[in-house]
């Protein structure tokens, strides 16, 4: 009863083809890799190269009709490599995908991209299929970034048991891991990672320490110079170097060895043109200037404020900081301050709009935080209360409206629904058609704005004292 069976079973093993079993026990094969991946013929034949960007100012952007970003010349130039060289006669059109940093290669792997071209340094994880290209910059040191007048250190050993604040996916949390063994075999502490809100790249980060918010980051030393060059109270340490044996490269399937082959003659006689920062610096020159609302006096201020702010912000289910952040970024928390339009006060709230919500005499200190946080609660609930909408993204979407309008806003969405973004994400998504078609005017109000606030939620037990005068006591 059990031989034939058995005999049948035999054979039909003999019959399977005699690499199957080889494949599925070893690494996958390029047929093997998820998602819908494309190679070079494939992307002439469509018209189309899907490039996924780093999200960052610094990587990608356009400002009114001017491409900032340090990748735009290196993919236009690559672009008209491709063209050159079209046996077809087609042109092809190139198509820009801003994601997060850490998010590029996974949405490489989906297929929803054909390369991914970073900006900085990326690193790939073991087992991930895919290739890094030709590197445009070679041997990149990592170094320390901090704001000039902070305490100098003379070596990576003085910095035991400090940290670091790093955007998401910065390749700096790799190289910490060797410093960090150094550190061990001398018995020192290790130097600790902060990791950053998703709000905030690399260039707010560094923004962030210019101003005293951060005490100190790490970044790839091009970047630094680069944004040194409109940040000029940032100090680079060059001497406190990580790591100087990356590249900043793109990056491609495994499984398009055509495309992969094309970038690698590309990068081999690319390089950037000399004045390559020119409009970068134009357009950035005075808009990287937030200053930390933690000083001395700007704390004192807070502290006549806060019950106020307190008060209104739980009546309108509103975060105090934020009311706070948004006052500091308005009238730097002064109630007496005049603005244009007929704005006035702490939450510089023009009279009409006062009235919208129901309060008049916005003179007054109380009717003034009434009137702006009962503003911002109506256009959150009216605009922006989709569950779609995270908390973080709904309240940037509420202070752009408040300086913009919310059918501006709006506008805007619709806008970069149509392009393919992400109509439902502030940052980095409809940010962009606001860089676009209005200028940083309102991209740089809502960071700014944004930036306050985190520097407060980063103190928010010390600023929210159980006994009277602890802030005035730190």
């Amino acid at each position: 009863m059990t031989r034939l069976p058995l005999i049948l079973l035999v054979c039909l093993l003999a019959w399977l083809p005699p690499q199957a079993s080889a494949r599925l026990m070893g690494p996958p094969e390029s047929w093997q890799l998820p998602g819908g991946g494309r190679d070079l013929a494939q992307i002439r034949s469509s018209g189309q190269l899907r490039v996924l960007i780093n999200q960052s100012r610094n990587s990608s952007g356009e400002v009114k009709g001017q491409s900032i970003g340090v990748e735009h010349h290196r993919l236009q130039a690559f672009l008209q490599y491709l063209n050159r060289n079209a046996r077809s006669g087609r042109n092809i059109e190139l198509k820009l995908i801003p994601r997060p940093k850490d998010q590029l290669l996974g949405a490489l792997l989906r297929g929803e991209g054909d390369l991914v071209a970073p900006g900085e340094m990326l690193e790939v994880r073991q087992g991930q299929p895919v290739v890094a290209t030709e590197p445009f910059r070679s041997q990149v040191p990592l170094v320390v970034v901090s704001r000039q007048g902070n305490r100098r250190y003379r070596s990576l050993e003085q910095l035991a048991g400090r940290s670091l604040l790093l955007p998401a996916g910065s390749a700096v949390s790799g190289a910490l891991k060797a410093v960090n063994r150094r550190l061990a075999e001398r018995n020192l502490e290790p130097l600790a990672i902060e990791w950053v809100d998703s709000s905030l790249a690399v260039e707010d980060v560094l923004e962030m320490v210019q101003a005293g918010i951060f005490p100190r980051t790490a970044v790839e030393q091009p970047i630094a110079e680069r944004w040194a060059k409109v940040m000029p109270k940032l100090r680079i340490d060059r001497h406190l170097v990580l790591s100087s044996d990356g590249d900043i490269s793109w990056f491609v399937r495994r499984d398009a060895p055509m495309l992969h082959a094309s970038v690698d003659r590309f990068a081999r006689t690319y390089h950037d043109p000399e004045n390559l920062d020119a409009d970068f610096q134009r357009v950035y020159r005075r808009l990287y200037r937030v200053h930390s609302p933690l000083g001395r006096q700007d704390l004192q201020r807070l502290e006549k404020v806060r019950p106020v702010l307190q008060k209104h912000a739980e009546q309108t289910g509103l975060d105090w900081l934020m009311l706070a952040a948004l006052a500091f970024k308005e009238s730097t928390l002064n109630p007496a301050a005049r603005g244009a339009g007929g704005a006035t006060g702490l939450m510089q709230i023009t009279p009409a709009a006062a009235r919208s919500v129901g309060v008049g005499n916005v003179q007054l200190l109380d009717n003034n935080v009434l009137a702006g946080s009962r503003y911002l609660a109506k256009i959150r609930r009216t605009y922006f209360s989709s569950p779609q909408i995270n908390d973080r993204e709904r309240m940037a979407f509420t202070l752009a409206a408040y300086n913009l309008g919310p059918e501006r806003v709006q506008a805007l969405r619709a806008e970069a629904r149509r392009r393919g973004l992400n109509g439902n994400q502030w940052f980095f998504q409809v940010e962009r058609v606001a860089m676009e078609q209005l200028g940083m005017g309102v991209v740089s109000y809502v960071g700014a704005v944004n930036k306050y606030y985190l520097a407060y939620d980063r103190e928010r037990d010390w600023l929210e004292p159980r006994g009277k005068g602890a802030v005035s006591q730190r």
